[in-house]
C-alpha cells in the first residue's frame, strides 16, 4: 500500500517539479469530508496556513492532483486506503484537510489489556500511512526515540509508585517530567493531546495541554467507579454485608464524581459503546462521540487452531480480579456438574488476585498465565465456546478477539461485550450462571449450530478492523481543530 502523500509531495502532473515545497502537515483529502479549502493562484502554490513559501511551477503553473484518504467500505474494503489520482476539469482549487499532528498519551502500552492493545496499533496505524504521531507512555528509562514519522516518549516512573492493579503504577512525582514533556511537544509541534484516562501519564498529558493551550481530547476506556467498588466490597468482607455494600456503594459514586469532573476538562469526549457515549453526553455536558475498537484478524484466526483432544473446551481471557466476576466462573462449572456433563475443561488465560482462589475451587480448569502475541492467539482458536462473565468492561476486546478466532461467545448482560453479540448467531448473552450453563451445553450438543457460530463469529470480526477505527478517529481530531464538533458529535 502506497505511503501517505503530503502536500510537499504533490507534483505538478506534466512537469512533475513540486508545486509546493512546504507544509507537510497537510494532505488533499476526499472533497466529501468537508474540509478547509483554498484557492491557488494561477502558477504558484502557498503556504495554506500561514500565507508563506510561495513557489511557481515554471513550467505549466499548479498541477491537479489529488489525494484521497478512502475510508474502509468506500473503495477499500478492509483497509484505509490513500491514493492518488488525477482530477478532471479545469479548476485548479485544492481541497486540503489538516491531518492532526497527535499527542497520544496512554496510560498503559506494556501491559495486557485493552488500553495497551490500542496504543501499539495506533502506532502501528500511524507508522503504515506516515502519519506524524507521538506517543507517551511509562518506559524503563525515559527517552525519546523516533522510527519513520512515529516518536515514542518513554517516561520513567519513581520510586514513589503505587500499585493499582498487578501492571498498573501510578507515580506520585510523576509531574516532575512536565517541563521535558512539554517541551518535546512543542518540538513536536503537536495540534492536539489525546489522553486514555486519568492515571499518571493521563494526568500529566491533560495538564501539559491545558498549560500549552491544546485541544485535549479524552477516551474513556475502563469503568473505574465499578473497579473501586467490587474490589472495596471484597477488602472489606470481614464488616456485615448491608455495611459493606454502602460503604463500597459510596466509593464508587464518589469515584465517578471524581472521574466526570476529570473527564469535563476534555473538549471533546470519546467512548466505546452507546451507553457510555450518551451517559457522558448527559453528565458532562462534553460533545461525546462513540469510538469502536478493532481487531487483528490475520492473527487471531480459527487457522491457529491445533487441538488434540476431543474436550469441549471453555475458555476466559482477562484479569482474575473481582471487577471481571470471575468467581462466577466456579457456579458455571458446578452448573454443568449438576447437568452430567464431564468431558469439559476451563481454560483461564490471565492473572489477578483471584488466582489462588479460583484455583481452590475449580475442578476442570487449566491456568495458562498470561499470553500475548501468536501464544494467546493460539489459546484463543482452540477454544470451542468464550464465557466472559464480566459486567464492567466497556468494550472487551477480548470478547472481539475470540469472534476474529472463529470462537462463538456467551457474555453477561450489559456493558460492552453485550453489545457485540449477535445472539443466536455469533453467540448468547446469560444473565445467571446457570443461563451460561444452558447456552453452553445448546452449543456442545449441536454440532451444526457451533458450527454456523463459529462461520458468523469470524466473519462479524473480521468487519472490524483498525484501520477504520482510526480513521475515523482522525475525523473527529480534524473537526476538533476545525471547530465543528457538533457535527463530529452527530457522526
Amino acid at each position: 500500500m502506497p505511503p501517505v502523500t503530503t502536500a510537499s509531495q504533490i507534483e505538478c502532473e506534466r512537469c512533475e517539479q513540486h508545486v509546493f515545497a512546504r507544509h507537510s502537515r497537510f494532505v488533499i483529502r476526499e472533497r466529501a469530508t468537508h474540509g478547509l479549502r483554498w484557492r491557488l493562484a494561477e502558477g504558484e502554490g502557498s503556504d495554506p496556513r500561514v500565507g508563506r513559501g510561495k513557489r511557481r511551477c515554471p513550467a505549466t503553473g499548479p498541477g491537479r492532483r489529488e489525494i484521497s484518504i478512502l475510508k474502509s467500505g468506500s473503495r477499500s474494503r478492509n483497509n484505509t486506503d490513500f491514493r492518488s489520482h488525477s482530477r478532471s476539469g479545469s479548476s485548479d482549487e485544492v481541497v486540503l484537510t489538516h491531518i492532526a499532528r497527535v499527542a497520544y498519551f496512554s496510560d498503559a502500552f506494556h501491559e495486557a489489556n485493552g488500553v495497551a492493545t490500542i496504543a501499539k496499533e495506533f502506532e502501528h496505524f500511524a507508522g503504515r500511512y506516515h502519519v506524524p504521531f507521538l506517543s507517551v507512555h511509562i518506559g524503563t528509562a525515559t527517552q525519546r526515540t523516533t522510527e519513520g514519522s512515529v516518536t515514542t516518549l518513554e517516561l520513567a516512573r519513581s520510586p514513589l509508585s503505587f500499585p493499582l492493579d498487578r501492571e498498573l503504577y501510578y507515580d506520585l512525582l510523576f509531574a516532575r517530567h512536565k517541563k521535558f514533556v512539554a517541551a518535546q511537544l512543542a518540538s513536536f509541534r503537536a495540534d492536539l493531546v489525546h489522553i486514555t484516562g486519568p492515571g499518571d501519564v493521563g494526568c500529566l498529558g491533560a495538564w501539559v495541554a491545558h498549560g500549552l493551550g491544546f485541544p485535549l481530547v479524552a477516551s474513556w476506556h475502563t469503568n473505574l467507579q465499578d473497579y473501586a467498588e467490587k474490589r472495596l466490597e471484597r477488602m472489606l468482607a470481614w464488616i456485615p454485608n448491608r455495611l459493606r455494600r454502602k460503604i463500597s456503594a459510596a466509593a464508587g459514586r464518589r469515584s465517578l464524581d471524581a472521574l466526570l469532573r476529570f473527564y469535563g476538562n476534555a473538549r471533546i469526549l470519546m467512548a466505546p459503546n452507546q451507553d457510555i457515549v450518551d451517559f457522558l453526553r448527559q453528565h458532562t455536558a462534553k460533545p461525546t462521540v462513540l469510538m469502536p475498537h478493532g481487531v487483528d484478524a490475520a492473527l487471531f484466526s480459527p487457522e491457529r487452531r491445533n487441538r488434540r483432544d476431543a474436550l469441549f473446551r471453555l475458555g476466559y481471557v482477562g484479569r482474575l480480579t473481582p471487577e471481571k466476576s470471575v468467581r462466577s466462573l466456579a457456579e458455571i462449572e458446578r452448573a454443568l456438574l449438576d447437568r452430567g456433563l464431564r468431558d469439559f475443561r476451563l481454560v483461564l488465560v490471565g492473572e489477578g488476585s483471584e488466582q489462588i482462589w479460583l484455583k481452590a475451587n475449580l475442578r476442570h480448569a487449566e491456568f495458562k498465565g498470561a499470553l500475548r502475541g501468536l501464544a494467546l492467539a493460539r489459546a484463543f482458536a482452540d477454544m470451542d465456546v468464550f464465557i466472559f462473565p464480566s459486567t464492567t468492561d466497556t468494550f472487551g476486546l477480548v470478547v472481539l478477539e475470540a469472534m476474529a478466532s472463529g470462537v462463538p461467545v456467551i457474555v453477561a448482560p450489559g456493558g460492552g461485550p453485550q453489545s457485540q453479540v449477535q445472539p443466536g448467531k455469533t453467540g448468547f448473552v446469560a444473565t445467571t450462571s446457570t443461563d451460561f450453563a444452558k447456552r453452553i451445553l445448546e452449543v456442545k450438543n449441536d454440532p451444526a449450530l457451533h458450527a454456523r457460530m463459529r462461520e458468523a463469529a469470524r466473519q462479524h470480526a473480521c468487519s472490524a478492523t483498525w484501520d477504520s477505527v482510526f480513521s475515523s478517529i482522525y475525523e473527529t481530531y480534524s473537526r476538533v481543530l476545525n471547530q465543528d464538533i457538533e457535527k463530529a458529535e452527530g457522526e
